[in-house]
């Protein structure tokens, strides 16, 4: 049974998005501190990076991480996490996740710069653009990943949207250990998800903590 699945990183006080974004740091200024651990890890060394050697950490991290990976048929994600907004006139632009993306399924980017062409990419990844509800695309999601998983991206305007809707059934939050004051807050106006899914905690080698919300 298709289930949708969405991964975020957060801070100790709320923030999930970050300032002083750019066409060359294109997730903001903090980003790499948000995500820290996972960058560290051996699985996302391997699925991003190419690296085949066993570099990267092992252990509770690594096992979200790889985890991340697993079970999906096809991706939903807003033009930012694609990065329509580097290069906004350039139309060989193919976003910022290389040649050969760490997907490997349809990818559906919202963007109300569609109807642009589909591209494909090496690895299976496909980039189809649509600017229809968040509905609409995810049911034209669902049907692409035959079955398996259907998995929500950034940025934090469209993972709000769709909790706001009431349609992800797993939540996965990497909380870093900092404080970065500053950003966007992932829960303002957005209460009571503990009350319609299971909550589960658990602390990483790290420091990271990662908390899953389930239907």
């Amino acid at each position: 049974m298709t289930r949708i699945r969405m991964d975020l990183f957060v801070s100790l006080d709320g923030y999930t998005s970050t300032t002083g974004r750019s066409p060359e740091n294109p997730m903001g200024e903090d980003w790499g501190r948000l995500t820290a651990a996972y960058a560290a890890t051996r699985t996302f060394q391997e699925q991003v990076f190419g690296d085949t050697t066993g570099t990267g950490t092992a252990g509770i991290d690594d096992a979200y991480a790889a985890a991340f990976f697993e079970g999906v048929g096809a991706e939903v994600m807003g033009a930012a996490m694609f990065g329509l907004h580097s290069f906004p006139d350039d139309p060989d632009w193919k976003g910022w996740w290389g040649d050969q993306p760490p997907f490997g399924t349809p990818v559906y980017v919202l963007t109300h710069t569609a109807p642009r062409p589909s591209i494909p990419m090496e690895g299976g990844t496909t980039f189809h653009f649509r600017s229809r509800p968040i509905e609409e695309v995810l049911a034209e999601a669902r049907e692409a990943a035959g079955g398996l998983d259907v998995r929500v991206g950034g940025g934090i305007g469209i993972a709000r949207d769709f909790l706001r809707a009431g349609l992800v059934d797993d939540l996965h939050l990497m909380v870093a250990p900092i404080l970065l004051g500053r950003g966007t807050r992932l829960w303002d106006d957005l209460p009571g998800l503990d009350l319609t899914h299971r909550v589960t905690t658990e602390v990483a080698e790290s420091g990271a903590i990662h908390v899953t919300f389930t239907r």
